[in-house]
């Protein structure tokens, strides 16, 4: 079970066993009740037991599959203006991401590079095309992206100056996955 989002202030968008489902507090959905709400985490009751989880935060376990990034499948909402924006880590540690099929690669700027340990200024040394034109771009590798229970290993990224509102989720993480838009729900299903 995954927390990725509010619907108002009274609504959790949950991911169970995979699915995901529109949740009210008070309301049970296949087991999990949604006990309070706050902006980022969530009390939901499953098997009895209260448990916090926070948004985006790796998946708390139901029983079924275990959460070590052998996961098969990514259950995203498609949020205002249809963007793409979920929690997930990087080398283990949490980060922000908006899904962005204009990118070639996973791409952020240095604040989020320095927050996520990452030494880009010995990266490869390049020149990048972005919407706000060409600016030098750091190129690291990336031992692990992870979003839920699905990880992805061994992916470069670019690191620039400017600042970055998310992690943009660029095409050599995309290209691994079958991508699905279901109305407002994105699936990504890992290829084999």
């Amino acid at each position: 079970m995954q927390f990725n989002g509010t619907l108002g202030s009274s609504k959790a968008v949950l991911v169970i066993d995979g699915q995901l489902h529109t949740v009210a507090v008070g309301a049970t959905v296949r087991g999990v009740t949604l006990r309070r709400l706050g902006a980022d985490e969530a009390v939901v009751v499953v098997g009895g037991e209260p448990r916090t989880v926070r948004l985006g935060e790796s998946p708390v376990s139901l029983g079924g599959a275990g959460t070590a990034g052998g996961g098969r499948e990514i259950v995203l909402p498609v949020g205002s203006g249809g963007h793409v924006v979920t929690e997930g880590s990087i080398n283990g540690r949490p980060a922000r991401f908006m899904v962005d099929t204009g990118a070639t690669q996973i791409a952020m700027g240095a604040a989020d590079a320095e927050r996520l340990g990452l030494k880009y200024e010995g990266g490869r040394r390049g020149m990048a095309s972005t919407a706000g034109g060409v600016v030098p771009v750091y190129e690291v590798t990336l031992r692990s992206v992870r979003i839920g229970d699905v990880e992805v290993t061994n992916l470069t990224a670019g690191v620039v100056q400017a600042a970055m509102p998310h992690i943009l989720l660029g095409n050599n993480f995309l290209s691994r996955f079958r991508m699905r838009r279901e109305g407002d729900i994105m699936r990504l299903e890992k290829l084999p």
